[in-house]
């Protein structure tokens, strides 16, 4: 997990539950090459080259929501017992929101992301959370990427690679989906032919250039006589640093005038987009950024947090920028693993908390618009917080992943996916 905080004290204190959590993981990842027999047996769809490519953008550390995307029609949002420092000023005021719909605005730092939004491309979804209340870092990882809340300890694949288990590849499927990353996050164990790639422009053959043909085929050899399914798996590989070296990402020119910083983050989009251009049958991809964890000087005007917003939001222009030809093929995601509390504490931070905000971005999401129940206009009363501290959930964010999957990817098997969950949907995608 790239860019986690190491200043709150649970990442400091990785349990032996949660150490073992991630062991099960990592041997779900190494059974991605084959279906799982606990998997329905389904008729799969005849086409999927209608189907959109999904990208996962995963905040960790819990967005501050109420940072992010400002209730300020909310006025217990500005009660001086609430937020007397690091509320976001209302719309007109100096450092104020940027207004979306009369009642919420985006932060300033959040400015690149206006455009999309008025482009009718980019909802926001407001109150969001999974059932499960969780404030554990880790264990919320676990409820949010293996879509399993108040039964996490039962299954360890990831909702996206249960998603692909059950759905037809597009095209050759040697590279279904990549994580731009060292490891497979949850939400991709388990999932067939896809990789950990922390950046595709370098996933070659290991080894000096002046050797490397001749090491690559006695390895070749070698894996040849091995046992399945190392000898499948090699071979795979092999194949899928050929996919990628047919695409030139150094001389990759992005379209639509969109300029990709230099983070990591902004650089795994513009990778993603090239391989989407390129057509070779991605199917998903896995973004994250950390950071979010702001216990202390939280910092959302001018600090860290600021940064961490524009960052996120002129990454995911660029993104909209440089693919407008193809947003009518592509559905982007962006969650957290929860939200922050509605006070903020005596570090001018915020603590862990409960609901958050996710977005949803693509030429066949109905943007334009903050989708919520936001209960008579006061849900931060305090008699409505969750706990007597938080956001409570007015959305489960599995509507929102349900929906996608369903209207844009053409999911068959939705009860395999999110398993005794029955989605609302909320109007967030055509199809």
């Amino acid at each position: 997990m790239p860019n986690l905080d190491t200043g709150c004290q649970e990442y400091r204190e990785l349990s032996r539950r949660g150490f073992l959590r991630s062991s099960r993981a990592m041997v779900a990842q190494v059974a991605a090459a084959s279906v799982p027999a606990w998997l329905p047996r389904i008729s799969l769809a005849a086409d999927a080259s209608s189907r959109d490519t999904l990208i996962v953008v995963f905040l960790r550390g819990g967005m501050d929501s109420l940072s992010v995307v400002v209730p300020y029609g909310d006025p217990n949002y500005y009660a001086s017992t609430l937020r007397p420092t690091i509320a976001i000023p209302p719309p007109g005021e100096t450092n104020g929101a940027i207004d979306l719909d009369g009642f919420f605005g985006f932060a300033p730092a959040m400015g690149p992301l206006k455009e999309v939004y008025d482009a009718q491309q980019l909802a926001v979804l407001h109150a969001v959370a999974s059932p499960d209340t969780t404030r554990s870092h880790f264990e919320a990882y676990d409820v949010i990427e293996y879509a399993t809340p108040l039964a996490h300890d039962t299954l360890f694949t990831g909702w996206l690679a249960r998603h692909l288990q059950t759905s037809p590849p597009i095209g050759t499927g040697l590279l279904r989906a990549l994580a731009v990353n060292t490891v497979l996050p949850r939400t991709m164990s388990g999932a067939p032919a896809t990789l950990p790639i922390p950046d595709p422009a370098t996933f070659d053959f290991p080894g000096d250039a002046a050797t490397i043909t001749e090491a690559r085929a006695v390895l070749e050899q070698l894996y040849a006589t091995t046992l399945e399914p190392m000898s499948s798996a090699a071979q795979s590989t092999v194949d899928t640093i050929d996919l990628l070296n047919s695409i030139d990402f150094d001389h990759y020119t992005p379209s639509g005038g969109a300029v990709y910083a230099g983070n990591a983050f902004a650089q795994g989009l513009k990778s993603v987009a090239a391989i989407i251009k390129a057509e070779i049958g991605l199917e998903a991809a896995v973004v994250e950024r950390g950071g979010w964890d702001t216990h202390s000087q939280q910092g959302a005007i001018d600090g860290g947090m600021a940064n961490n917003m524009n960052l996120l939001a002129s990454g995911l222009r660029a993104f909209w920028l440089d693919l407008q030809n193809y947003m009518d093929r592509v559905s982007l995601v962006v969650q957290t693993e929860f939200g922050r509390r509605a006070d903020e504490n005596s570090s001018l931070g915020s603590d862990h908390g409960y609901a958050t905000a996710m977005f949803a971005m693509g030429g066949n999401i109905n943007g334009g618009q903050v989708i919520t129940d936001w209960t008579d206009g006061e849900l931060l009363h305090p008699d409505l917080l969750y706990n007597g501290d938080s956001l409570d959930m007015r959305v489960d964010y599995r509507d929102v992943l349900a929906e996608i999957l369903d209207k844009r990817l053409d999911s068959q098997a939705m009860t395999t996916i999110f398993p005794n969950f029955t989605p609302t949907y909320r109007g967030v995608a055509n199809g």
